[in-house]
């Protein structure tokens, strides 16, 4: 998975794309309505819900032929966006502030991970327990995450930006050094580096720290859903229920399980299973809001304190409004919700 998509205005495209807006296509002869969701990765369990609505009919069953689109490591997500290329994005809470900072037409419509999955790496035996003890280590941090969650950790922790050196997405920077801790994804990085050292490391769910970021969320035009409302609600109840289906495991999620790997095969059955497991115990998906809401829940709550956390921290400015950042109308509808 791709750590934040977060910049300026040259960043996103907005200085140069005119806003072209992304549009359902009308229904023709046939009864579905057609949809392009794009993902920010490389297809993998972490995009399961969406696999499991293709795979057992829950879009079509909506009326809907959903074409999902993977990501990969140098695909623009936000201009494919912005030029109306693609209807809706997997997006996260920054890039929503970005959006309302910009006053581009564009917002957060259900939030996925309850819990953002990513993760701080450290070796076994060397007493690497808690965020304290990231203290007197090097730290192999991106540039998503410096402008993201390491400020916050920072002033929480009493950390110093002299600790950092650039994460290159490559494991030997930290295989070769014991007080190394390197960020990385809960349901990928912990398990490759698991089969390279014999067993799995310790690692630090950053969202632990309080960090409150909304994540794997979905992206669309203001436009859009006001054109197209109730094909929106559609695609949301659909893919919602295809994450419910998707975490319950079991048989039922081989055909989605089979499309994953097809896209992209370099996953495998015993990675996928691992992803699965691990964002079901720590709560990634279920959890927080979801509780009450099922999943894809978000509340005006959570968004203005993540948002005032980040403003404390310098990552955010003062005086945005934080409701044009997302809508509450398609979620909290109880999908998926313990019973």
């Amino acid at each position: 998975m791709t750590a934040y998509r977060i910049g300026r205005r040259t960043a996103l495209g907005l200085a140069a794309v005119p806003f072209l807006q992304p549009l359902a296509r009308p229904a023709r002869a046939q009864a579905l309505d057609r949809l392009v969701f794009q993902t920010d990765w490389r297809a993998q369990a972490e995009h399961g819900g969406y696999y499991q609505a293709v795979a057992a009919g829950l879009y079509r069953k909506a009326g809907i032929e959903c074409d999902i689109r993977q990501g990969g490591p140098s695909l623009n997500i936000g201009q494919l966006l912005l030029t109306g290329r693609v209807d809706m994005t997997m997006s996260n809470s920054f890039e929503a502030f970005t959006y309302v900072r910009e006053d581009a037409p564009f917002f957060t419509i259900a939030s996925i991970f309850q819990k953002d999955p990513q993760v701080l790496i450290g070796h076994p035996d060397t007493g690497f327990d808690g965020f304290d003890d990231l203290k007197g280590r090097t730290l192999l941090i991106g540039s998503g995450g410096r402008v993201t969650y390491w400020p916050y950790l920072r002033k929480k922790f009493g950390l110093r930006d002299e600790q950092l050196r650039p994460y290159t997405f490559n494991m030997a920077p930290f295989l070769a050094d014991r007080n190394v801790v390197q960020q990385g994804f809960i349901s990928s990085e912990p398990y490759s580096i698991s089969k390279a050292i014999g067993r799995m490391p310790p690692y630090l769910l950053i969202a632990d720290a309080g960090f409150s970021a909304y994540q794997t969320t979905i992206a669309i035009s203001r436009k859009l859903v006001g054109e197209k409302r109730d094909l929106i609600q559609r695609f949301v109840d659909a893919t919602l229920e295809g994450w419910a289906q998707y975490l319950a495991g079991g048989p039922a999620i081989e055909a989605a399980n089979a499309l994953i790997k097809k896209a992209n095969p370099e996953q495998t059955d015993e990675r996928i299973q691992y992803a699965i497991e691990v964002m079901k115990e720590r709560g990634i998906v279920m959890s927080g809001d979801a509780l009450q809401g099922g999943i894809g829940a978000m509340t005006d709550g959570r968004w203005q304190g993540f948002y005032q956390s980040m403003v404390d921290v310098d990552v955010l400015p003062k005086g945005l409004d934080v409701a044009r950042a997302y809508t509450l109308d398609f979620v909290n509808k109880g999908i998926g919700k313990p019973t």
